[in-house]
């Protein structure tokens, strides 16, 4: 990866992200399916200005799914679990 800003694609805001992140002090993000733990801490830190302690990453399986007829399937995607060091916060996750 090149583009620090290709690397992480969307947070991803759920009701168990959320507990995560007030209990845990973890952000969930959605991240390019060829980054690897190193790029996404150095994008996280660097984009977001914040101290991270630990990336753990999950390979999501795209569902099958059925429309009348017709099969389908959702794409594949990569998650990435973002633990920050204590103190650490993401402004743009917290409420106003």
């Amino acid at each position: 990866m090149k583009n620090i800003y290709e690397v992480i694609k969307r947070p991803i805001l759920t009701e168990k992200s959320t507990i995560l992140k007030d209990t845990a002090n973890k952000i969930v993000f959605e991240v390019d399916r060829r980054a690897n733990k190193l790029e996404i801490k150095q994008a996280v830190e660097k984009i977001f200005k914040v101290k991270v302690l630990a990336v753990h990453t999950i390979n999501v399986k795209g569902k099958v799914k059925r429309f009348k007829n017709l099969l389908g399937k959702r794409s594949d995607w990569k998650k990435a679990i973002v633990t920050l060091k204590p103190g650490e916060k993401m402004p743009f996750l917290e409420g106003a």
